[in-house]
């Protein structure tokens, strides 16, 4: 334990009395001696310089090393640190350092970090623009590239910065353009009948009613032809939302689009068109020398519930008109018309007992004696059909059936009153057929 006088001193004081002490030691020591490590010291003074020269300046980096440290903490002291220890009562208050420098992660990637640079002269790709453009000719919302997008090119001069192999960065000191890039155009769709009626320019539409066809879009503009109901016209072009260009069997005009419709809004009008077709196809001077164009279900229809068919003949021969219509090209309407005509229905007695529908054979003279008898129906049907194709109804050296060649032996055009004129001495037998002919065809 420490004397009394000693117990109140400060490290101050303590410094003096061992200064003093060494003082008095060394004065009471042997002087050539002392003398002698005085002139060691003066010698070795000036080769110890540079080394405490670096000593200081290690020694000076490491105290700003740590002020660095301490300023940087987490928490920096409050003014309360102002007051001497021995007058503060309370414990000293800090404040957070929210934005504290975080100087040893910074020393950590700077120290030993290998930074180098590359000057690169390369040729590098212009990416292409991509250009929406508005377009009336397509339904609303869609999208359809119009042109391909192709990328430039372009000579480039670069600067690149890589930290311990690692690329950061690149400055571009010059660009040359080799090649201009070329602009990918993309058409956004803005009709709304378009996409309602879900088709687009080119496809197939059918008239809900019967309208004009106009020579421009204009409700008084001149008429170019008239487009019957459930017809087909292809779709040329819009004209604003409320007029259509369309084309009917080559004829183009304009007509108001609420008078047309698609077969995904009406599924139904295709079916009708297809009727109306057929029904067009119908008139007194048509070609019979090629098929109707009716489907096999078409000829049952036609050829049932007639009420004049009484022994269900035609009834029950209509896939036989169809299939021979199909061999031959013959109108096979026009094959039951002229037997109805010649048989009153399948009523006559050369019909009954010879299965003979149409009379072949007969002369004026005798006609049940001179006509021919057939095994059954079909067989009378398919021989006359063979008959109009090679004598009537094709010119001479017309290929037909069965690598046959026309004779044309009583051609005079393939037409009802071409048939007439050496078929039968009948001057209206040709008005007589067609009626029938008229009456199936509105049966479809």
């Amino acid at each position: 334990m420490l004397p009394e006088n000693h117990q109140n001193r400060n490290l101050s004081e303590v410094f003096k009395e061992l200064q003093k002490s060494r003082e008095q030691f060394l004065n009471n020591s042997n002087p050539d001696k002392f003398s002698q490590i005085n002139h060691t010291k003066k010698i070795n003074k000036k080769y110890n310089t540079s080394i405490i020269i670096k000593r200081t300046i290690l020694f000076s980096l490491c105290i700003i090393f740590l002020l660095l440290l301490f300023v940087s903490s987490n928490s920096i002291f409050a003014k309360d640190d102002l007051i001497p220890v021995a007058k503060q009562e309370e414990p000293i208050a800090f404040e957070s350092n929210e934005n504290a420098i975080d100087i040893t992660n910074i020393i950590r990637e700077n120290i030993g970090a290998n930074k180098t640079k590359e000057v690169v002269n390369e040729e590098r790709e212009i990416p292409f623009e991509v250009v929406k453009k508005e377009s009336a000719s397509l339904p609303k919302g869609e999208e359809v590239i119009t042109q391909e997008g192709k990328n430039g090119k372009e000579q480039v001069t670069a600067v690149k910065t890589y930290s311990n192999n690692e690329f950061v960065e690149e400055t571009i000191t010059n660009r040359i353009k080799l090649e201009d890039y070329t602009p990918q155009i993309i058409e956004v769709g803005t009709s709304e009948f378009l996409a309602k009626h879900k088709v687009h320019i080119g496809d197939t539409m059918y008239a809900t009613t019967t309208t004009l066809i106009r020579e421009s879009p204009n409700s008084t503009a001149k008429e170019i032809d008239e487009l019957k109901m459930y017809l087909d016209v292809k779709l040329l072009e819009m004209s604003g939302e409320d007029w259509c260009k369309v084309s009917l069997d080559g004829k183009e005009g304009f007509v108001e689009s609420s008078k047309i419709t698609s077969s995904t809004t009406t599924p139904t009008i295709v079916e009708r068109n297809r009727k109306q077709r057929l029904l067009l196809t119908l008139e007194f001077n048509m070609p019979l020398n090629k098929p109707s164009g009716l489907t096999l279900k078409d000829f049952k229809k036609v050829l049932s519930g007639n009420s004049s068919d009484t022994n269900k003949i035609f009834e029950t021969h209509a896939e036989d008109f169809y299939e021979i219509e199909q061999k031959y090209n013959v109108n096979g309407i026009f094959l039951a018309a002229v037997a109805v005509h010649e048989s009153a229905w399948g009523t006559s007695s050369i019909s009954v007992d010879k299965k003979n529908l149409f009379g072949y054979g007969s002369y004026d003279r005798d006609p049940y004696n001179s006509s021919y008898v057939f095994e059954d129906y079909k067989e009378g049907i398919e021989l006359v059909a063979k008959v109009f194709s090679k004598y009537y109804l094709n010119p001479s050296g017309t290929k037909i059936y069965d690598n046959e060649i026309a004779v044309a032996t009583y051609y005079n055009g393939p037409t009802l009153s071409g048939v007439n004129i050496k078929y039968s001495t009948d001057e209206d037998w040709c008005i007589k057929v067609y009626r029938y002919m008229e009456n199936f065809y509105n049966k479809i």
